[in-house]
């Protein structure tokens, strides 16, 4: 058979792996320039893996099959270096998490770090591309799909007998114009996760980070909004994420450069019912909002105790941002986000506070928005020749995850 696929991420990768040893035709169609220039979220900026049952999407995925693709990016570092940790496998914290009313999320990381992220991705590429039936085209941006009962044309002119769509969640604007085509593939389309970045000092979250390197909980706010936490980076550091229409805050951390904040999302889960059917642009929306206050290409910087009492901040104390000056503004966040949503950020923090103090210091750092976009969930069964895989399916939400869904997906067109 002759296959496209469409994107170079983790769902790509889990695909190839499985398919490089077959007969099959592969082509890729990348819009970036080269390996050098693919920005492939997740692995390009951070590169943090995990093994559990509880996270990284709706997919049922094998906890040995995680492990393997966990060792599968760990073995292409050159080094083999990475950070390690286990969260809620001590009782103890456990029991005095859930006593408070957070839901703890067990699950073993892999931190392989930003720093390294490049020559791995580089080294799987170098792989994939020794295959005479792996064949890269970079610099080919798709924009029109039409699958027919034979073939599934790619930009009206190339055709392929089957045509694999992973390209994440920042490819929502091609997956949006199948759906538009074609309304019946989506499933489901309501949820977003809207919050913030939070940075605070190292030593406030010392024992945490040292037992767990990354600690994943969620909490039933006094809103009724479920909060959680996202991405905890130890001695890390803020970045933006430039979506091309708006600009957003996130954050990495590398294994030999350290800082001296810790930083990780809070975010609150905001599930909407009909005649509500566009996540993606209510969030783009609070995310352009924020940055209008902003100024051009900026986010808004506050301290905590005045995102909690919606007072602008003019002036920082003890806490200094480790993202550039002149990619934040100080600010207040208040003007931007719905209340209720706050109000939901707030309570988490202030009930956190009782189990780490120093949580809610008044000069802890509040960034925003930090916004990640649920991908509708797409109906795989609709086309037998055109298949969703990772993140812009909706069913992935993680690196392992999305790696292990194309792996998948490749298994069965096999076995078919």
């Amino acid at each position: 058979m002759k296959i496209a696929i469409v994107g170079f991420g983790a769902a790509a990768i889990g695909f190839i792996e499985k398919m490089k040893n077959t007969d099959h035709e592969l082509h890729i169609f990348e819009k970036s320039k080269d390996i050098y220039s693919s920005s492939i979220s997740g692995i390009r900026a951070d590169g943090k893996l995990f093994v559990s049952e509880g996270m990284g999407g709706d997919l049922k995925v094998d906890v040995k099959l995680q492990k393997q693709f966990v060792d599968y990016y760990i073995n292409h570092s050159d080094t083999k270096n990475v950070e390690t940790g286990k969260s809620f496998s001590n009782d103890g914290y456990y029991k005095k998490f859930y006593e408070k009313g957070f839901l703890p999320i067990s699950a073993d990381f892999y931190h392989i770090g930003t720093d390294q992220l490049k020559q791995v991705l580089y080294n799987i590429y170098e792989d994939f591309n020794s295959h005479k039936n792996v064949l890269f085209h970079f610099n080919s941006e798709i924009k029109h799909i039409n699958p027919t009962n034979e073939k599934v044309i790619l930009n009206e002119k190339d055709s392929f007998d089957r045509v694999v769509i992973c390209v994440g969640r920042s490819g929502h604007k091609l997956v949006n114009n199948l759906t538009i085509k074609h309304p019946d593939l989506i499933l489901d389309n309501t949820n977003v996760d809207i919050g913030i970045r939070f940075e605070l000092p190292n030593h406030i979250v010392e024992e945490l980070n040292k037992e767990m390197y990354e600690f994943k909980i969620k909490y039933k706010s006094k809103t009724g909004y479920m909060v959680r936490t996202f991405c905890n980076n130890p001695s890390g550091y803020v970045v933006t994420e430039n979506y091309g229409d708006f600009f957003t805050v996130n954050g990495h951390a590398k294994i030999n450069e350290k800082s001296k904040n810790t930083n990780f999302a809070i975010l609150t889960t905001v599930k909407l019912t009909q005649p509500f059917n566009d996540p993606i642009g209510y969030g783009s929306h609070i995310a352009k909002l924020t940055n209008i206050l902003a100024g051009e290409n900026k986010v808004i910087l506050q301290t905590y105790k005045h995102f909690k009492n919606s007072k602008r901040t003019k002036n920082l104390y003890r806490v200094f941002p480790t993202l550039e000056k002149e990619k934040y503004i100080l600010g207040d966040i208040n003007l931007a986000f719905p209340r209720r949503i706050i109000e939901s950020i707030v309570d988490f923090i202030e009930t956190l506070e009782t189990i780490v103090p120093g949580v809610a210091n008044a000069d802890n750092l509040v960034y925003a928005p930090e916004i990640k976009f649920y991908s509708n969930k797409i109906n795989n069964n609709k086309f037998s020749n055109l298949k969703f895989m990772g993140d812009c399916s909706g069913a992935t939400r993680s690196i392992i995850y999305a790696t292990a869904h194309g792996y998948m997906i490749a298994e069965e067109i096999l076995n078919n």
